[in-house]
Formats: structure tokens, C-alpha cells, sequence
């Protein structure tokens, strides 16, 4: 690889997010501080992404206990852990080829814990059958996702693969699909709705993808990422009656289904909803759902675990699937495999750690929803700034009024309008937020990303800094 011309011009043509500069931005920023450098503030909080451990979120004490065990064994003889503790260790340490965190696994996963995962999925949804065979453990859930854009992708052939994917959507999905060879055909959420999928739509979009590439799957966020929208159960509905008369493939991610805090609201699953449907939809309908180890209650961002459960796939597919796993270089840590375990099959009433479990679960479940609360109320106050009121999820996605001089100066550095505010935010603030055009903005109103899965100081400091920015300082050269 002797120059830039031998790089894989795929590779090349990866979009880069926004989200990174930034990232890069508030890392100097640290380490200036570190150095000695005098800022108007004491540290960079970022609450850019959702990563709840950083901000300051503390572990399930269950889980860290339990891993600890595993990762040595001797702690299996000290009678101060809790009895459960040691017996779910010894269990887990037993499906591990040799007893020992250190084997290697089969590429798939843990044959024990996806079993676990799948009776987890039937109690779910009400004893809808799940298999282990179906699900397949992955390092995270972006990992899981590449297999089958990867598969999706037509190779060669002139005409792309194309997915319709939601507008705004996570901010790492343009450049996984650009890396899979997949084209992005955005259908644009109702913002008036609170980031409702609008069957409409769909079908524009499309119809009008139709003759620059094929379209072959729907991504759907729900909880959504970034908006907070819960789809109810018409509305899902509705989507599999889309997919199935398109014959597109399902791609759901439900990574947020355990932060649902909307009032009246309840998180349902696309499988669930499936399965009630009529056969002309429950057995043909393909679909493959997503959960991650990484987001909402448990927060277990480093140990990369996640899973997908495929439905109505062809068996032959499915050996691809598993091939593509195998050939993976980022295998999925036995200790995040464990922890997946752990997370669907928690401490039961009459389990020593049961009460501890439940207290800590649901002191996070209130911090999210209080903090929801508090931070919508919050940004509607402030004037040319509006926040749809998020139903579930870890973030919130305000639209904000940018000055002209913003604007301009931001065409002038040839940079996104959004993300020269968060820039200009950061500097003289020292918070870090997401910029809305990461999430494939296109209808020309700017918004801000805020992980609200932070603790409540944590968030008032944040709000603090973007209230007297906002109001007084957001005008100013960065």
C-alpha cells in the first residue's frame, strides 16, 4: 500500500461523521486542560453519544459481581458474594469450553447463553416460540448489523443494493453502509408527529429510490435513535404489511426496548406484532431484530455484546450468516457473551441479589425519565428552540434556529451549520454535543443530539452551558 491511489476505493469513498471531528475536537480539548491550559470550564462533558459508564452511570452490581467470579474462579469459595452470585458464575463458567473465560466460543456464540436469549424473547412476547438456532450473538450491535448489509449488497452488478433508512437515524449507519456497499435511501420522519414512520412516506420514497437502485431491506429504529419516538402497535403493523407487499427485508433495532418511560406507552415488539398477523405475513415476512448489551439499563459499552434473531430466513442463508461470523475479526468477548446472559436472565424474587438488582434498575429507569422531563421542559423554554417529547430511548433530539451569521460563516469553512454550533459550544463551553447533520439531515432544519442517560448534576451542568450559549453567546466566532 504505497499510496493513497492503492486504497480500496470503497474505503475511500466512506463518508466521515461529523461526530468525529467533534470527538477529536474535545480530546484536545482534554488533553490542553490536562496540560495546564486555562478554559472557561473545568472539563469537557460529552454527552455526544450514549455511553452511561462514562457519564458517570454506575454498573449493575449483579452483573460486575458475576464476572468478576468468572474471570477468577477462586472467588467461587468466598462465601462473602452472594449465593446466587456464585451459583449463576459456576453455571456460566460451565458452558465455556475448559470452565474458562479464556476458550474460544463457536462464532455464533455460547450455545448456553443463546438459549438464554431466546426463552428471554418468548417471555417477552408472551410465548411466541424463539430458537437458539435463530439467534446470533455478535461483538455489539453495529457488528451484527455489517453481516447482513453484506450480505444484502449486490457485489458487482451495476445496479446497488438500497435500504431505506429513516431520517435522522443513528449517526454510524451512513458510513456502515457505505462500507457494505449499500446505498442509504432516506425516508424522512414526522418531526410534527414526534419522528412518527409515515407509510405515505415509504411509498414515495420508494418509488422514487426505484431506477437508481434496488431496494431490498427497511431499516427501523424503534425505541428510535435519535428521536425517542415508541411505535405503537398499528403503526407496526402497518410497516410489515409495507415490507411484506415489497418484499423488502426487515431490519429492526430494538436496542432501546428496556427505556421505554412515555405515558401510555409500552415497548412491542416487530416479532410480536408479526406472529399475531396472519399467516400471509407470520410465515413469510423476513425479519431480523437487534438488542445490544451496550445500551439502556445495562450501559456495557466495553464489553461489545449484542445479538440478532433472525425470523423467516432461509436455512442456506442463515450458513452464510454464521460463515460471515466466523470469519469476523472482532469475535465477541466470552466476558460481553456472559454479561448478555446476565442481562436476560436477571435475579429472580427470592434470589439473594434480587432487591439490590431491582433498586438499581429502577433508580436508572428514573433517572431517564426524570431527566427526560426535565431537559424537554428545559429546551421549550428556550425561544426558536423546540423538543418533541421522547416516549424512550437515551436521547433527546431538539431543532434549534441558527443566526444568519452562523450560517454564513459555516459556508465560508465549508462546514456543516450544525456542527460549526457544537463546535463553537464546545469551545467556550465545554460541552460536547451531537450535530443533527451526522444524522443525514436534509430538509434544511438544524438539530442537536443530547444523551439524557447521565446523572441529574451532570445534566443540569449541560443545560446550564447550552441555556447561556444559546441566549448570549451564540453569535460569537468560534
Amino acid at each position: 500500500m504505497c499510496s493513497l491511489e492503492h486504497v480500496n476505493p470503497r474505503v475511500r469513498g466512506i463518508r466521515v461523521s461529523p461526530h468525529s471531528r467533534l470527538q477529536i475536537l474535545a480530546a484536545h480539548i482534554t488533553q490542553d486542560i490536562t496540560l495546564g491550559a486555562l478554559k472557561p470550564f473545568k472539563e469537557v462533558i460529552d454527552v455526544s453519544s450514549g455511553d452511561p459508564h462514562r457519564a458517570g452511570m454506575k454498573p449493575i452490581t449483579f452483573v460486575r459481581q458475576v464476572l468478576a467470579v468468572c474471570l477468577l474462579p477462586q472467588l467461587l469459595e468466598k462465601k462473602s458474594l452472594p449465593l446466587d452470585v456464585r451459583l449463576r458464575a459456576r453455571r456460566l463458567l460451565e458452558a465455556c469450553d475448559g470452565g474458562s473465560v479464556g476458550s474460544y466460543t463457536a462464532s455464533s456464540g455460547i450455545l448456553h447463553v443463546r438459549q438464554s436469549i431466546a426463552e428471554f424473547i418468548m417471555r417477552r412476547d408472551g410465548g411466541v416460540p424463539s430458537y437458539a438456532k435463530d439467534v446470533l450473538i455478535s461483538a455489539g450491535f453495529q457488528s451484527a448489523l455489517m453481516v447482513v448489509v453484506k450480505l444484502l449488497a449486490s457485489g458487482e452488478e451495476e445496479t446497488q443494493t438500497g435500504m431505506l433508512t429513516p431520517m435522522p437515524c443513528p449517526h454510524t449507519l451512513p458510513a456502515l453502509l457505505d462500507e457494505g456497499g449499500v446505498t442509504l435511501v432516506p425516508y424522512q420522519l414526522m418531526e410534527d408527529r414526534g419522528w412518527a414512520v409515515d407509510l405515505d412516506e415509504l411509498h414515495r420514497t420508494l418509488k422514487t429510490a426505484r431506477g437508481r437502485c434496488e431496494p431490498r431491506a427497511i431499516y427501523i429504529s424503534n425505541p428510535g435513535n435519535p428521536t425517542g419516538h415508541v411505535q405503537d402497535w398499528k403503526s407496526i403493523e402497518e410497516v410489515i404489511q409495507f415490507a411484506a407487499a415489497e418484499r423488502l427485508l426487515l431490519l429492526v433495532d430494538e436496542v432501546y426496548q428496556d427505556s421505554v418511560y412515555g405515558e401510555g406507552r409500552e415497548f412491542i415488539s416487530y416479532k410480536r406484532v408479526l406472529f399475531e398477523m396472519d399467516k400471509e405475513y407470520s410465515e413469510t415476512v423476513q425479519l431480523v431484530s437487534f438488542h445490544s448489551l451496550s445500551t439502556g439499563q445495562m450501559g456495557e459499552c466495553g464489553l461489545r455484546a449484542g445479538y440478532m434473531e433472525l425470523v423467516n430466513i432461509d436455512p442456506e442463508v442463515m450458513h452464510f450468516v454464521d460463515t460471515m461470523l466466523c470469519i469476523s475479526i472482532t469475535g465477541t468477548p466470552v466476558t460481553g457473551q456472559l454479561a448478555l446472559d446476565l442481562m436476560v436472565n436477571p435475579p429472580q424474587p427470592g434470589d439473594l441479589s434480587f432487591d439490590t438488582y431491582t433498586q438499581e434498575i429502577l433508580l436508572t429507569r428514573a433517572t431517564l425519565s426524570q431527566n427526560a422531563q426535565r431537559a424537554q421542559e428545559f429546551l421549550n423554554e428556550l425561544p426558536g428552540m423546540s423538543c418533541q417529547p421522547a416516549m424512550g430511548g437515551i436521547y433527546l433530539y431538539p431543532r434549534l434556529h441558527l443566526p444568519s451569521e452562523i450560517i454564513e460563516k459555516a459556508k465560508i469553512l465549508e462546514v456543516e451549520a450544525d456542527v460549526l454550533y457544537c463546535q463553537m459550544l464546545l469551545e467556550d463551553k465545554g460541552v460536547c454535543l451531537g450535530a443533527g447533520c451526522q444524522y443525514g439531515e436534509t430538509t434544511g432544519n438544524y438539530h442537536l443530539r443530547l444523551c439524557i442517560l447521565v446523572l441529574p448534576d451532570t445534566l443540569e451542568e449541560v443545560l446550564a452551558g447550552l441555556g447561556s450559549f444559546y441566549l448570549h453567546g451564540h453569535t460569537s466566532s468560534p
